[in-house]
């Protein structure tokens, strides 16, 4: 069940991540290159060099919920963001729309 919504935090990872790490390795790159906790109900999200696949780390209170796109043709359109932060906030209907697809140019 797709459990996110408005009322969570959303960080997209500013690096190009490799789309065979899981939730340990995930997890690990939330603790070590942003600084903060995997554990705390925010939603991560990672992007491939290609931009084809996308992953979204989830703290549910009792596990992590990973939840993971791979698009047949495209690429997922992210924002500009200052390549010098780790990580910028997304509102949910910028990830909303990154994750299908359209356009958040004009948001």
């Amino acid at each position: 069940m797709f459990a996110l919504t408005a009322d969570h935090t959303f960080h997209l990872f500013n690096q190009p991540t490799d789309m065979r790490k899981s939730f340990d390795a995930l997890s690990g790159l939330i603790r070590n290159h942003l600084d903060s906790n995997p554990l705390n109900g925010d939603v991560f999200i990672f992007i491939n060099k290609c931009r084809d696949k996308i992953k979204l780390l989830h703290w549910q209170g009792s596990g992590f919920m990973l939840y993971y796109k791979r698009l047949e043709q495209g690429t997922f359109e992210i924002p500009r963001y200052d390549a010098s932060i780790g990580s910028i906030v997304l509102t949910y209907a910028q990830i909303v729309m990154i994750v299908d697809g359209l356009s958040i140019k004009n948001l």
